[in-house]
C-alpha cells in the first residue's frame, strides 16, 4: 500500500531501520538510565548538606556532568571514535553507536535525576535518619521511591532526546531511520522515503512520550 504512494519506498528496507531505531533508543536508554542515576546520586548526595557532603568531589563530577552536556551530539561521535572502536571493534552499524548515545545522554539525565531528588521532603529524609537508617536504606527506601514519578518524567524526556540522537547517528552510519532517510532518501533525491522516515520518527516519539506518562501517572500518589 505504502509502495503505491510512496513508490521510491523499500519495505523491507524500511522495517530494518525502524527496528535499528527501535533497539538503539531502548539499549541506550537502559544504559542511561543506570548511568544517569548514578551521577544524579552522586551531585545529590555531595552537595552541600548532603549525606556525603563533599566540595572537591561534587566539583568533579558536576564539572564532567557539564561538559559532556556541552558538547554537540554529532561531535560527541567523531570523538568517541577511538573509543568506539576499541570498545566496540567498528564504527558502524546500530552497536557502534551505543556508547555515544549513553555517553551524550547519561549526563542530562543525572541532571534531571538531581533536581528530581532534591524536590524529595527534607523532612520524609531527616525522619529516616533519625530512625538510625543507613545511607543505603534512604537511597533506596526514600530518596528513589519518592521521586519516582520525575524520575520517569525525566526518563521520558531523555527518550524522546535519544530518538533524535539515533536519527544523528545514522548519517555516519550507525543505521536506523536516520540512516535510512539521509544515505537512501536525500542523497538520491528521493525525498518521499525522508517523509516517511521523518514520520516514522514522529510516531516513535509519540509511542514513548504515551507509555512515559502512563507510567509517571501511575506511578504519582498525588
Amino acid at each position: 500500500m505504502l509502495t503505491n504512494i510512496f513508490p521510491n519506498l523499500n519495505m523491507e528496507d524500511l522495517w530494518v531501520a525502524t527496528y535499528e531505531t527501535f533497539y538503539m533508543t531502548i539499549l541506550s536508554l537502559f544504559g542511561t538510565f543506570i548511568f544517569g542515576i548514578l551521577l544524579g546520586l552522586l551531585l545529590y548526595l555531595t552537595m552541600k548538606g548532603g549525606i556525603w557532603q563533599n566540595k572537591l568531589l561534587n566539583l568533579i563530577v558536576a564539572s564532567i556532568v557539564n561538559v559532556f552536556r556541552a558538547i554537540p551530539f554529532i561531535i560527541l561521535i567523531l570523538l568517541l571514535f577511538p573509543f568506539t572502536d576499541f570498545l566496540i571493534g567498528t564504527i558502524r552499524g546500530p552497536n557502534a553507536a551505543l556508547p555515544a548515545l549513553i555517553i551524550g545522554a547519561a549526563p542530562f539525565y543525572g541532571r534531571l535525576v538531581e533536581i528530581a531528588l532534591k524536590e524529595v521532603d527534607k523532612g520524609v529524609i531527616e525522619a529516616a535518619k533519625s530512625m538510625g537508617a543507613k545511607t543505603r536504606t534512604i537511597i533506596f527506601r526514600v530518596l528513589l521511591p519518592e521521586s519516582m514519578p520525575a524520575l520517569v518524567s525525566g526518563l521520558t524526556v531523555t527518550a524522546i532526546a535519544l530518538i533524535g540522537y539515533t536519527a544523528m547517528a545514522g548519517v555516519i552510519g550507525a543505521g536506523g531511520l536516520g540512516n535510512y532517510a539521509y544515505f537512501f532518501g536525500f542523497q538520491r533525491r528521493m525525498f518521499d522515503v525522508v517523509f516517511v522516515c521523518t514520520v516514522l520518527i514522529v510516531i516513535i516519539v509519540f509511542i514513548f512520550q504515551f507509555i512515559g506518562d502512563f507510567i509517571t501517572n501511575k506511578l504519582d500518589k498525588r
